[in-house]
């Protein structure tokens, strides 16, 4: 409630402010309408003011109201911003709401300020009245309708006094900060169809990334196999070919090519295991990530600390993506890092889990400098994730990706 009560107080504040510079701009430019090279700077600067000052009554509604209020407003267009994107703005029905909240904010704060200020004050006087009563003019207290001058009166009305402090004071002021609030989600907020818009806009956005995720997964796999496995095993055919060309006519010659390709075998072995190991684990299916990543943290030559608290399994998707962002990471650290140890915790809460790998190396790392994890952020985003990875130079480095796991 105290919360409540500060964002009512606040409200006169802000409202006069935010009504004078909207007036101002709004009035300047509708005067100079007719001169439209000079009234564009205003109408933009409008606009740029409606937005700032929108968004920190968004931020105000969120701290001390707990009120989440989205920003309504889609990106503007690239373009030069005398044209195109001025012409965004003013063809925008969410930047318009804004402005009208601007507007209303300074008659709403006269509801919302003067009348909790009054009922907090009036009860506290009320209920200190028996201690003052005698100290006023005549020993009375002039109401307007009525005078008193008794004590057994003015206890009375302490009484009332009390009853406002505990009931009809806090009620009134979490009854206008909800209306407060519902003003500042109606016209700072989304409407029902910019909602379905941007998450239309958003839903888009993750089925490319996940679709361009499977193409760069596709085609690492595609390079994989051309620039390694199947290069040996032609290698190895060829000596093969030979060394039984040779066998007869030369032994000495046929038995060292067969050395060659048992070399080779071995190697192309290697090779489609390194590859197999980039595919989802038999052991990840069937027993989940606990058991999944012991087996990876067990062969990592830096100590890892492993801390896996999943009640309940996310969905296949969700838990490969996880698996694939701590082996990419745990990589990183066991060739890059310089790190004499590492740590990996995963947590779900409701329906997110939250990933966290952390290391006491070098630090200095770039996602976009082909360490592995840029193409990993596109799978992570595709199911509606976000990761981040903060690597100052000097160490340490933290990975930290988050995914929704609603099931």
């Amino acid at each position: 409630m105290f919360r409540a009560f500060s964002y009512l107080c606040l409200d006169m504040v802000v409202g006069t402010f935010t009504f004078t510079v909207i007036v101002t701009l709004l009035s300047t430019a509708a005067g100079l309408a007719i001169v439209v090279p000079l009234a564009i700077p205003v109408a933009w600067l409008l606009f740029v003011a409606s937005a700032g000052l929108g968004r920190l009554e968004r931020s105000r509604a969120g701290d001390l109201l707990d009120i989440d209020i989205p920003d309504p407003h889609r990106p503007l267009p690239e373009g030069s911003w005398y044209w195109t994107r001025l012409g965004a703005r003013i063809t925008s029905v969410s930047r318009w709401k804004e402005i009208g909240y601007h507007l209303a904010r300074l008659p709403l704060a006269v509801v919302t300020t003067v009348f909790p200020l009054a009922a907090w004050s009036g009860s506290l006087a009320l209920l200190f009245l028996p201690a003052y009563l005698n100290r006023l003019p005549g020993n009375v207290a002039h109401f307007g309708l009525f005078d008193l001058s008794t004590t057994t009166g003015a206890v009375g009305l302490a009484v009332i006094g009390a009853a406002g402090l505990l009931l009809g004071a806090p009620w009134l002021t979490v009854g206008l900060a909800h209306l407060d609030g519902a003003v500042a989600r109606a016209l700072l907020g989304p409407g029902s169809g910019e909602q379905l818009v941007a998450q239309v806009t958003e839903l888009r956005v993750s089925r490319a990334a996940a679709v361009d995720s499977a193409e760069a997964e596709r085609r690492r796999i595609e390079r994989d196999l051309h620039d390694g496995a199947q290069q040996r095993l032609v290698s190895l055919a060829m000596d093969l070919g030979m060394a039984k060309e040779r066998f007869d006519s030369d032994p000495e010659a046929a038995r060292q090519l067969l050395d060659d390709a048992h070399a080779e075998a071995k190697a192309a072995l290697v090779d489609l295991r390194d590859l197999v190991r980039g595919f989802q684990p038999a052991i990840l299916e069937d027993r989940g990530l606990d058991a999944a990543l012991s087996s990876v943290v067990a062969r990592v030559p830096v100590p890892v600390a492993l801390s896996v608290d999943v009640p309940v399994r996310p969905p296949a998707a969700v838990e490969s993506a996880v698996y694939f962002v701590v082996v990419e990471a745990l990589t990183n650290v066991a060739k890059h890092a310089g790190a004499t140890r590492a740590s990996v915790s995963i947590a779900r809460q409701g329906d997110r889990l939250a990933v966290e790998i952390g290391d006491n190396g070098v630090g200095g790392a770039d996602p976009m400098l082909g360490t592995g994890l840029a193409g990993l952020a596109e799978r992570v985003r595709g199911l509606g994730g976000w990761i981040r990875v903060m690597s100052p130079a000097g160490g340490p480095t933290s990975v930290m990706a988050e995914f929704p796991c609603g099931s």
